[in-house]
């Protein structure tokens, strides 16, 4: 079973306005303490030999905002695989083709960039510190230091969104060479500025789905292919480190926050960056990783819950009036159901949690 290591890399120069992670804003970098404090849980984790994941994610806040010598520390340090997946988030203001020839010269083959939108105006709105020139250079700048696997993250219904807005959008990300694209419905969360003080004009939810529907479309129609709720590649470029997620994989997570599950048991760091600096921030025991958690995590792919599968790995079958729900599913065009996987539509997806609750 395939093995992957996320880093967490909490600092910011500044919160975005959506965003609830955990994060410390206000930074002009990362300490040289933090990574040390990294390869510190690295070693606990894994005293008498590397851990040799099959892929790293740096995530955040705002990995890009290590050094290059720091990632390669950490990933000399975890001793990936052989053609491992090596994932860095970048915001596009914080890179410049040295700091990505660097990053790429540490292993990183992978950078996934938080463009958001194409237009400025937007990204004020949303509380991005980085311009659409900024986003366009940072691809350039990534192509020319040898990145041919990048990422661009898009946000869907934000305030006065319009079809417009997403094709500008998907245009700048597709001319900057992505071979994927991460399309999320922009969410209110209750710990953000926004959701202290929403924006005006959101999208209703009917909106909001008809903008997803619209991206869909429109990722396909431009060869990125759907493989899960939020994600599209090129043929080949999925995501190797999420789908260990989502197919209920092992994970380990180090950092303030950083969530693992390893052998069906979870567990999690606490959102406190001076205690894991500090060597006192202790792994807090998340319960375990079960037949519901395969359920509602293969949904999220389009590929589905293969019903065999389902029942090998928990011996679990659909009972009759779960059956019968399918059959009414696929009926509104919600899934397909060949009698051995189910899968859900677009359309389906957007209405998951329903779908979900019934099943459960």
């Amino acid at each position: 079973m395939s093995l992957g290591l996320y880093l967490h890399i909490p600092y910011c120069f500044s919160k975005c306005r959506y965003c609830d992670f955990y994060s410390a804003p206000g930074q002009r970098g990362v300490p040289p303490e933090y990574p040390d404090a990294l390869l510190r849980e690295l070693h606990r984790f894994a005293p008498d030999a590397p851990l040799r994941p099959d892929t790293i994610y740096f995530g955040g806040g705002t990995p890009s905002l290590l050094t290059p010598d720091d990632v390669a520390r950490l990933v000399e340090a975890a001793q990936p695989r052989p053609g491992a997946e090596i994932t860095l988030e970048a915001n596009p203001e914080t890179v410049t083709e040295e700091t990505l020839r660097g990053f790429r010269a540490a292993g990183v083959n992978r950078v996934s960039f938080g463009v958001q939108s194409a237009r400025d105006s937007q990204l004020k709105t949303l509380g991005r510190p980085h311009t659409a020139k900024q986003a366009r250079a940072a691809f350039a700048a990534a192509q020319r230091a040898g990145f041919t696997n990048i990422s661009g993250d898009i946000m869907l219904a934000l305030p006065h969104y319009t079809q417009a807005e997403f094709d500008e959008t998907l245009e700048l990300i597709e001319n900057g060479g992505a071979t994927h694209v991460s399309a999320y419905l922009l969410k209110i969360e209750p710990d953000s500025a926004f959701g202290r003080k929403p924006p005006e004009g959101l999208p209703t939810s009917d909106e909001a789905a008809d903008f997803y529907l619209y991206a869909v479309e429109q990722l396909e129609h431009h060869g990125y292919q759907q493989y899960e709720i939020s994600n599209f590649a090129r043929p080949g470029y999925e995501g190797k480190h999420n789908l260990i997620y989502w197919d209920c994989g092992d994970y380990l997570g180090l950092g303030p926050a950083a969530h693992s599950c390893m052998g069906g048991k979870r567990f999690y760091y606490p959102p406190d960056t001076d205690a894991f600096l500090h060597d006192t921030a202790v792994p807090v025991l998340d319960g375990s990783c079960g037949a519901e958690d395969y359920l509602i995590l293969q949904l999220r792919l389009r590929k589905g819950l293969n019903l065999e599968a389902y029942k090998n790995l928990y011996g679990k079958e659909f009972s009759t009036a779960q059956l019968a729900f399918v059959q009414n599913c696929v009926k509104a065009g919600y899934a397909n159901f060949d009698g051995k996987t189910l899968a859900l539509t677009p359309a389906g997806l957007i209405v998951q949690n329903t779908i979900l609750a019934e099943l459960l």
